[in-house]
């Protein structure tokens, strides 16, 4: 369990950090607030995340295994 923690917390941080920057920057654009409201919303994805990948992950891992009959580990 610590490992799966771990995971989604690395992963948590990469995935809301790169799609954060992007959207900000696509939807707002590099204003003078850029860095104050793109760690806002860093923050607040990555908190929406953490869960979401400890619980939908396990459920879409059992769906990619059904659909290529691999036997769980």
């Amino acid at each position: 369990m610590k490992h799966k923690i771990a995971f989604a917390m690395i992963m948590g941080i990469i995935t809301t950090g790169i799609i954060s920057f992007t959207l900000i920057s696509v939807n707002i654009g590099f204003t003078d607030f850029f860095f104050k409201i793109w760690l806002k919303s860093w923050a607040m994805a990555y908190l929406v995340v953490i869960p979401a990948i400890l619980i939908v992950g396990p459920l879409v891992q059992g769906l990619v295994e059904q659909l290529l009959g691999e036997e769980k580990k």
